[in-house]
């Protein structure tokens, strides 16, 4: 196993229906974490949840999916993630962000 490094994790939850400038807001996020150099970005689409004003999202079969819950996690060393948040702040209208200390192990394929 690789040695372990300090990291941070940054979590940002949007909606699907959510956008900026005609675009959707997942997509902008993870070309600004792109543009940003940081180590990556995933974009997880969530099944069910609620946010601040308590409204239920759901992709149950009785129910149409509509604005499901989804959650952007950019992984890098403490220093990038710091320098991404004035440009977040910059594109996020709300919502939730959260940075958790996390310890990496570097997986990248060496061919």
């Amino acid at each position: 196993m690789s040695e372990l490094i300090s990291g941070r994790l940054l979590r940002i939850y949007v909606g699907e229906s959510d956008h900026h400038q005609g675009r959707a807001l997942y997509q902008v996020l993870v070309e600004l974490v792109r543009e940003q150099g940081l180590a990556g970005a995933t974009v997880l689409r969530g099944v069910e949840g609620f946010g601040a004003h308590s409204r239920i999202h759901t992709a149950r079969i009785l129910r149409l999916a509509e604005d499901l819950p989804l959650v952007i996690e950019v992984v890098d060393v403490p220093e990038r993630i710091e320098a991404f948040l004035p440009v977040l702040a910059e594109v996020l209208p709300g919502g939730l962000v959260t940075v958790t200390e996390v310890e990496m192990a570097d997986y990248t394929r060496k061919d």
